[in-house]
């Protein structure tokens, strides 16, 4: 495959560049006479999850396509769903440069992004001229300069301007790169956040007469009785799912690697085993009564079972997707 040439090349610049060098190619290939270079042809491997049928259980996670740039080219590589966003309710550019690290020896990367997007307008013109056949799942966020206690307006907001157009909505709680936003996951904060989110659903649900399922995405930095407690009050808000997990702040994997002392979240194969044990013990709590989407360091068919076996599932790939390509796509519909 090619992929392992074109990574080489890529890996020489900074990552950031990269990351747009490579979107400006996607959106020329896709729907061009030369969308074969991407395009994978895999088999069905059809999973009903939150009420929606995803032709197969792996999905593109969120933070990779943040303005929905390139939903056709990542669907023509196979994934089953792609999971846009974290989108704001207005534009912001994020936090400042150099805020993307590659972790190369331990295929990990740091983010301090920040949520830069373009805002949720952009986003949903964006999927709007989508021919996409998959779950789309819309993420969003709060912009940084609007209060915590004031974060749920920001949430609403952008339930309101994506709901027409997601197959489900993820409520990012969990960045570490937001500041203060981790804190929505804990008592009366998260309380009184899904109790709004869930009032909009329904009243969003009778004004488009479809329902859009909401799943709400969590860190890997949870003690256990912190988790028991978001596992309490998912269930008592009958929230649709719950996406285990975002990235981490610890480093005692990375310790003495390059870049290992940057500030931001990392993702990759250093959070494959925590976000694995958050996903079985999740599953323990929750008992089947609302699907757990795993994430965090997938990078093999292995390690895909594995968060399948804990309990998850739908599954998500980002960091494993930069270091693999494609390929990990096709190994592991082919196998799962």
């Amino acid at each position: 495959m090619y992929y392992p040439l074109v990574r080489k090349a890529l890996f020489q610049l900074d990552p950031e560049h990269a990351h747009e060098l490579t979107f400006r190619q996607l959106r020329r290939l896709s729907g061009s006479p030369f969308e074969f270079l991407i395009r994978q042809s895999l088999p069905a491997k059809p999973v009903s999850c939150m009420g929606l049928s995803f032709k197969n259980p792996l999905g593109l996670a969120a933070g990779l396509d943040k303005d929905g740039e390139c939903i056709d080219a990542f669907g023509a590589m196979g994934f089953g769903f792609v999971e846009v966003g974290t989108v704001t309710p207005r534009p912001q550019a994020g936090n400042d440069k150099p805020r993307l690290f590659r972790v190369v020896e331990a295929e990990g990367l740091i983010n301090r992004m920040g949520f830069n997007n373009r805002g949720v307008d952009n986003l949903v013109e964006n999927v709007r001229k989508s021919r996409f056949g998959g779950i789309l799942g819309i993420n969003i966020g709060k912009n940084k300069d609007t209060p915590v206690e004031n974060g749920k307006d920001d949430y609403l907001l952008c339930m309101e301007k994506v709901y027409p157009h997601a197959g489900y909505i993820a409520v990012n709680i969990s960045s570490p790169n937001t500041p203060g936003l981790r804190s929505l996951q804990y008592g009366e904060a998260l309380d009184e956040l899904l109790a709004a989110i869930k009032n909009k659903q329904a009243e969003l649900q009778q004004q488009h007469h479809k329902y859009v399922p909401v799943a709400v995405k969590i860190a890997p930095d949870l003690s256990e009785e912190e988790l028991v407690q978001i596992a309490d009050s998912l269930v008592r808000h009958n929230i649709d799912g719950v996406i285990a997990t975002n990235t981490t702040l610890d480093r005692k994997l990375v310790h003495g690697l390059n870049y290992c002392e940057q500030a931001g979240g990392l993702s990759g194969r250093p959070v494959q085993l925590r976000s694995t044990e958050v996903i079985r013990r999740l599953s323990l709590e929750l008992q089947g009564r609302l699907p757990i989407i795993g994430v965090g360091g997938i990078d093999s068919l292995t390690a895909a079972r594995e968060k399948m076996q804990a309990g998850a599932s739908l599954i998500q790939v980002y960091s494993g997707f930069i270091y693999h390509g494609p390929a990990l796509i096709k190994n592991i519909i082919n196998a799962i």
